[in-house]
């Protein structure tokens, strides 16, 4: 159904920009300084908020005329685009976002009309949820993995394909031998941090940090 993908959730919002002449800068070029600020990796502020497996922000000046036969059309204001794949239920999710970067999210979407902040974490849920579009398309390459899962399956992928580089022509008996304590080293390698691009491949793979 719509907004929801296996345990996938997709979560996307429009929020109008404040439209204020007297603003300076313009409240939609604030949220464009802002967003080009942070991170997009792991010290980004949503690779902290549990359960997001992408999230994506975007200023939408104005939709495109593509010509014939499509209608012109004009926004009445510019938009703030917001989307998220998420694991579990939206209440739970925009709660978590409230919980864990209430100043990241106040420097954001004060620019926008009516929002009530993140510090009323009710009023927040309800401003995203009456901004919110069903969601129809996902980015999320997994629609029944929580997200600790899927970066369980990156390390496991990203340290096998280490292993068989790294171990090309071994004989039997060493090969098995390394392969039990490879997969031992494993099962208990932490997760790497939420947002990274890769896990330090140090498992007897000999290769390089990523």
């Amino acid at each position: 159904m719509a907004n929801k993908n296996g345990s996938v959730y997709g979560l996307t919002i429009l929020s109008p920009i404040i439209d204020d002449e007297k603003a300076t800068p313009s409240h939609d070029l604030q949220i464009r300084n802002y967003l080009s600020s942070l991170s997009t990796r792991e010290d980004s502020p949503f690779a902290r908020a549990p359960g997001t497996h992408l999230a994506r922000l975007v200023v939408m000046d104005d939709v495109v005329y593509v010509g014939m036969p499509a209608c012109e059309e004009h926004l009445k204001s510019k938009y703030l685009i917001f989307e998220s794949n998420c694991d579990g239920d939206l209440d739970g999710y925009l709660r978590g976002l409230a919980d864990s970067i209430p100043d990241d999210l106040d420097a954001i979407w004060q620019h926008c009309v009516g929002y009530p902040g993140a510090g009323n974490r009710q009023a927040f849920i309800d401003y995203m949820k009456a901004c919110q579009l069903n969601t129809t398309f996902y980015f999320a390459a997994v629609n029944d993995k929580t997200v600790d899962e899927t970066r369980r399956a990156l390390v496991t992928q990203a340290a096998v394909a280490g292993f068989i580089e790294t171990h090309q022509g071994a004989d039997a008996a060493t090969l098995r031998r390394e392969f039990i304590q490879f997969v031992a080293e494993l099962k208990s390698r932490p997760l790497p941090r939420a947002g990274s691009m890769g896990p330090d491949r140090d498992i007897k793979t000999g290769g390089r940090n990523e």
